[in-house]
């Protein structure tokens, strides 16, 4: 699948998959990397070393130190890829250098599929 790269990098491993934007802030705990939001369909999940796949970002700018907080704490995803990649999450993934990919047609990824993240170039990869 080709994109657009949003952070060059290179990561691969699970996909985590969520059909539903992700808000960081309050969202995802920075010390855990938990998602803690109640009702998001990932609710009480881990992203800590995970292909973190949704469609966009959503809520607060402060989104974008909760994605850096995850890296510094070494709970953070290997790779973020998105359907559209907005502002708050771009943001995030320059301050803390994950490689991220959007502009994928996410439908076709699932949860548990191993993927392979070429950001430098803008592609995702099943493996």
């Amino acid at each position: 699948m080709k994109g657009r790269t949003i952070n060059p990098g290179h990561a691969e491993g699970e996909a985590i998959v969520s059909r539903e934007p992700i808000g960081f802030y309050g969202g995802i705990d920075p010390k855990t990397g938990i998602v803690i939001e109640k009702g998001h369909e990932l609710e009480g999940q881990n992203v800590k070393g995970k292909v973190l796949v949704f469609p966009c970002g959503k809520g607060s700018t402060v989104g974008s130190y909760v994605i850096y907080g995850l890296k510094a704490n070494g709970v953070g995803p290997a790779a973020i890829v998105n359907k559209e990649t907005e502002t708050i999450v771009a943001a995030g993934v320059i301050l803390a250098d994950i490689p991220c990919v959007d502009g994928i047609d996410i439908e076709h990824i699932k949860t548990g599929e191993h993927l392979k993240v070429d950001a430098a170039n803008g592609t995702v990869e099943k493996k």
